[in-house]
């Protein structure tokens, strides 16, 4: 049986809503609307969303994840690593991408 210790688990800052709120399958678009209303960030493996951020302002935040799948446990092993470096350069950045070795903000 594995153990995760405690200071592996992601516990963001930020408030979580899960897009169930927005019903069953919601489109993107009823995703990126909602977020934009509500002042929420996307966190996102969908490139759909970081290529919108061009075309429509103002864009809510988004925090693009661009790294292969992994276990639950090593997920939110990374997520709880780089979420403090996510959360400071979303003061100054709308999209912010999410490497398996980096986190860089884009203006």
């Amino acid at each position: 049986m594995r153990t995760c210790r405690r200071s592996s688990l992601f516990q963001p800052r930020l408030p979580v809503v899960s897009t169930a709120v927005l019903g069953r399958s919601p489109t993107d678009t009823q995703v990126w609307e909602y977020a934009q209303r509500e002042q929420l960030v996307i966190v996102t493996k969908d490139a759909d969303f970081s290529g919108r951020i061009i075309l429509h302002t103002p864009p809510p935040w988004v925090v693009h994840l661009r790294f292969g799948n992994l276990r639950r446990l090593e997920f939110h092993a990374l997520l709880a690593k780089v979420w403090p470096q996510v959360e400071a350069l979303l003061a100054t950045h709308k999209l912010v991408n999410v490497h398996a070795n980096r986190v860089e903000g884009i203006s």
